[in-house]
């Protein structure tokens, strides 16, 4: 057994730091608290490279004087508590005093600041390896500027951990955008490479999510505004308009700091159990406001987990006030055009949606495949036609506005009628990705789409991709496309809720396929194919089945559900007890 031994200073100092500070989005994290801690109103973020290379934050609030500047990056440090108590009856945001030693220790950090506004000088110091190299005086106005260069230069293996500079970029913009939620009277301005992000003006919440998210959605928030002896709820939910196929607009806050908690946002998902399907996820921006002395923050150095007093009470306040408002959710949702005769379609366009949740895995989507090429084996030996015959249909019918049945000479088929035209379009889509582009109808006015921050670049990513499928847009200012054509197959007035979906399924797919290309053409595949409860005429039938029968695997779709179910003659007598 080797020597136990002291570990030295430095080596003490870079494993701390790599429990607080994992990638640049962490340093911007850090920075930011501080600088909310600070009192400030206004905080420019300016990075490069998407924070690889380095990293400015500049606020106008509370000063350091010569000291305090100096003393602020020595680790355990801190103006935030001074005794025992205090670590139970914490308000800021942060308080261990590890950030900006950490920061410091793995970095090359250069920090002017100004203790109050009559100075004319501030005072600066640079910090390279958690050592003070240099201090000096130099001009800055008010408040604090903290530069970050060279992240983990000291520690090369974690630097080869960092990802591109754009996967980098969306984590920070994902830690600002909280912390934007969180505090809607601070004005934040975020550029990267000299080039404005978004610049967030001093507000309200709804009109701050209105600029970070979309202004559109505005009409479809909930306010929630609920109090008892203990607790407060307040922020906005969304309505079912609002809702996506994936994870990352849920927002939950405790006395303003963002915080990840699996059972508390269980209670917001349980209330629109009855309203959503199974791996959908509602909008939300909550706020808890708990006594400070009630909860524990000082769980994990990242501080997003926190422990409660009495976790159950919170939990069923917040399920209860969130029930409580999603009472009257259908007067926000736009009204249905049924026809009487087919209200139960509606019903199973919705059941018809095809949705991966976080527990599925590339294995179950390759068994999935493996069954249906079974029961391919099992309908080609039944049938009187080959895999790659067209089938010539006499008589045909639609069932329910979703599925489509006629006579073989074998019994009767149904063909599903969305997985069919979904395996046409993800085919069509996959060749027009390696060839040439799909058609598109012009639009009679050209729309304008925005995003948020997070999606608009995740359509940059795929926007090449888009355009072979049949979009035609060009890139507008503050995260927007103008569309001025889209595929033939898509319905006007459908652009924008299918750029999101595809977005939404395109992040989803990516888990369990491994192409780029065939994650995409899934993706554009189901959102843009006809739905269960989409009435067909005869020629439309046809037309389908005849294009279904022209497709390299017409009898399953691209994530392994069948799209044709045979049933024999013999299947049929046994039933009526003929045989």
């Amino acid at each position: 057994m080797a020597k136990i031994n002291i570990l030295n200073e430095d080596l003490k100092n870079k494993i701390a730091a790599g429990e607080v500070i994992e990638r640049p989005a962490s340093v911007v994290k850090e920075l930011l608290e501080n600088s909310l801690d600070a009192e400030s109103s206004k905080i420019k973020i300016l990075l490069k490279g998407g924070g690889n290379t380095s990293i400015v934050v500049h606020d106008n609030g509370i000063g350091l004087n010569k000291n305090d500047l100096a003393l602020a990056f020595s680790r355990h440090s801190t103006s935030k508590i001074s005794q025992l108590d205090d670590l139970f009856n914490i308000n800021t945001l942060g308080f261990r005093g590890e950030a900006l030693a950490s920061i410091a220790s793995v970095s090359k950090v250069k920090a002017i600041s100004c203790d109050n506004d009559d100075e004319d000088l501030a005072n600066e110091i640079t910090i390279i390896n958690g050592k003070i190299t240099n201090k000096k005086f130099s001009q800055l106005q008010k408040g604090t500027l903290i530069s970050v260069s060279d992240l983990f230069f000291s520690i090369p293996a974690r630097r080869k951990f960092l990802k591109s500079e754009k996967t980098e970029f969306k984590h920070i913009v994902s830690i600002i955008r909280r912390i934007a939620l969180a505090n809607p009277n601070v004005k934040f301005i975020l550029k990267n490479d000299d080039k404005l992000v978004f610049s967030l003006n001093e507000n309200n919440l709804k009109k701050r999510i209105g600029a970070l998210f979309n202004e559109s959605i505005l009409n479809d928030l909930i306010e929630i505004n609920k109090k008892n002896e203990f607790l407060s709820i307040t922020g906005f939910i969304g309505n079912l308009n609002l809702v996506r196929k994936r994870v990352g607009e849920q927002n939950l806050f405790l006395n303003g700091r963002y915080i990840v908690s699996r059972l508390l946002n269980s209670a917001v998902y349980s209330s629109f159990s009855s309203l959503i399907s199974r791996g959908e996820f509602p909008f939300f921006v909550l706020n808890i406001e708990i006594p400070a002395d009630l909860v524990d923050v000082n769980v994990h150095p990242m501080k997003t987990e926190v422990r409660f007093q009495d976790e159950w009470r919170v939990y069923h306040f917040l399920k209860t006030t969130i029930s409580d408002y999603l009472k009257n959710i259908m007067i926000t949702i736009p009204k249905l055009n049924i026809n009487d005769n087919f209200k139960e379609n509606n019903q199973f366009h919705i059941q018809s949606k095809i949705s991966f949740d976080n527990n599925n895995t590339k294995s179950n989507y390759l068994d999935k495949i493996d069954k249906a090429k079974d029961y391919v084996k099992e309908i080609n030996r039944a049938n009187d036609y080959g895999p790659n015959e067209n089938l010539k249909l006499e008589k045909i019918w639609q069932v329910h506005s979703k599925y489509i049945i006629s006579q073989v000479n074998s019994g009767l088929i149904v063909i599903d009628q969305h997985v069919a035209h979904e395996r046409i379009l993800y085919e069509k889509a996959l060749d027009a990705m390696m060839g040439s582009s799909l058609p598109s109808q012009t639009l009679l006015f050209p729309r304008s789409v925005t995003f948020s921050v997070n999606d608009f670049e995740i359509v940059l990513e795929i926007y090449s991709h888009l355009e072979k499928l049949g979009f035609r847009m060009r890139k507008s200012k503050n995260n927007s496309l103008i569309i001025e054509g889209v595929p033939i197959e898509l319905q006007w007035g459908e652009e924008k809720k299918v750029l999101n979906e595809i977005i939404d399924y395109y992040m989803n797919e990516k888990k369990i396929r491994s192409s780029f290309m065939d994650s995409l053409a899934a993706s554009y595949a189901c959102k843009a194919a006809i739905k269960a409860g989409d009435i067909l005429n005869d020629d439309e039938m046809h037309s389908l089945v005849d294009r279904l029968f022209a497709t390299k695997n017409p009898y399953f779709c691209p994530h392994g559900r069948p799209i044709i179910i045979n049933l024999t003659l013999e299947e049929l007598d046994k039933r009526f007890e003929r045989i």
